[in-house]
């Protein structure tokens, strides 16, 4: 386990359900997360085997039925450097179905790897553990009140919003930080963290990249990654992006397919009431790590998309409990935009991220035509800001302080 003290989880009541119902749980994610922590402290009875550990790695490779046969109930952290182990898995599931009996974890997305996607097609149930929410760095382990507002008649919002035990904070302090466990919970200053998202970057590139992908110029890759982090909450533009960093347009395809399912990169889709045209129009690109992301970039000043990324983060965290929330982004074809829309349960949650202590109507309009359009599904749009005030701004439109809501 890491040295830092065992933070709850948001992920962790989810799991241990899941734990009860289905014989494979994978908990995916980005590289630090926190994901060894977690399972280790879900359920100490288990055998936990770790597949960095080299000797663990040549035996899954060698005779990996002598692997799964060791205890009843075995988690296998890092398990896609090993892909093969999960036939043997398969095998053992088929033979017997036993709720809780595998507990895996992987710095990769399994679900979009295909030898592992199909090995373990109906048997698993699937979890992505994002960096740490900031309500789960101060102790919380919730996410944003999403499900509140989503469940609480609108006139209840501004007592709602208001009632959050939150102290103001600045929001470039938040991005700078970002939610790894080890730079988030246990150091201090900019220096230390800069220190360890170097060394982050470059373990990335010389060993996890390798597991999901064969990349043949690291440097033309972490210059994508770069391009990429400048490009916070822009849509995703290949033609562009091939140009500024020199690469042909399949290869940029193939390296931003490589950061999704790595858990660097989150590609947002855009909202449509068709979800078939969903899957077609350009998706927007945001970080999975606020702090990672000002690094790759070579940025000391968070900007407004930082911000954003912070808000989305937080909400991605939330569907990832396994809810059936859906995040998307909305542009019509007149030009107007919402950073965010939200849909669960039938209705749509519109939500714009506005760095102003002072948000205007102006700042309000593109809520309002979202709202005008989508009358039926529509829930009050919320502005998010940075100052303290909670007020309807315009009809059906509340603004909260950001730091209230996430």
């Amino acid at each position: 386990m890491n040295d830092y003290p065992y933070t709850p989880r948001l992920l962790e009541d989810t799991l241990k359900w899941a734990l009860k119902s289905f014989p494979v749980v994978v908990v995916t994610g980005a590289r630090q997360t926190g994901k060894s922590t977690l399972v280790q402290h879900l359920d100490k009875e288990r055998l936990y085997l770790s597949l960095d550990d080299v000797d663990v790695l040549e035996r899954a490779q060698t005779y990996p039925e002598g692997i799964i046969e060791q205890a009843s109930r075995l988690t296998l952290d890092e398990v896609q450097r090993s892909p093969d182990l999960l036939l043997s898995i398969k095998r053992s599931v088929d033979k017997k179905r036993i709720a809780g009996r595998f507990l895996l974890t992987g710095s990769a997305n399994l679900f979009l790897m295909k030898r592992v996607s199909e090995s373990l097609a109906g048997r698993a149930a699937y979890f992505s553990l994002m960096p740490m929410t900031r309500r789960e760095v101060l102790g919380m382990q919730a996410p944003g009140i999403w499900d509140d507002l989503f469940t609480s008649p609108p006139e209840r919002w501004v007592r709602l919003i208001r009632d959050q035990p939150l102290q103001e904070v600045d929001w470039k302090d938040v991005a700078r930080i970002g939610g790894y466990p080890v730079p988030a919970l246990m150091m201090k200053d900019d220096k230390e963290r800069n220190a360890w998202f170097a060394g982050y970057v470059k373990t990335y590139l010389e060993r996890d990249l390798q597991d999901v992908a064969s990349v043949a110029s690291l440097v033309d890759f972490r210059r994508l990654m770069r391009a990429v982090c400048l490009r916070l909450g822009n849509i995703v533009n290949q033609t562009e992006l091939a140009r500024d960093v020199g690469l042909s347009q399949p290869t940029v395809l193939r390296h931003l397919s490589t950061l999704e399912t790595s858990y660097q990169l989150i590609r947002l889709p855009a909202y449509a009431v068709n979800r078939t045209k969903r899957l077609i129009k350009t998706p927007k690109a945001y970080w999975t790590d606020t702090g990672l992301a000002l690094h790759l970039a070579g940025e000391s000043q968070p900007r407004g998309c930082h911000l954003e990324n912070i808000v989305l983060s937080d909400i991605v965290a939330w569907v990832g409990t396994g809810n059936g929330a859906e995040l998307m982004y909305w542009r019509a074809a007149t030009g107007e935009e919402v950073d965010f829309v939200i849909e669960w349960k039938q209705h749509l949650l519109p939500v714009e991220v506005k760095t102003t202590t002072r948000p205007s109507t102006a700042d309000a309009k593109h809520l309002i035509v979202f709202r005008n359009e989508y009358r039926k599904t529509a829930l009050p749009a919320l502005l998010l800001h940075c100052g303290t005030d909670v007020f309807w701004i315009a009809d059906g439109v509340l603004a909260a302080p950001w730091w209230k809501v996430v």
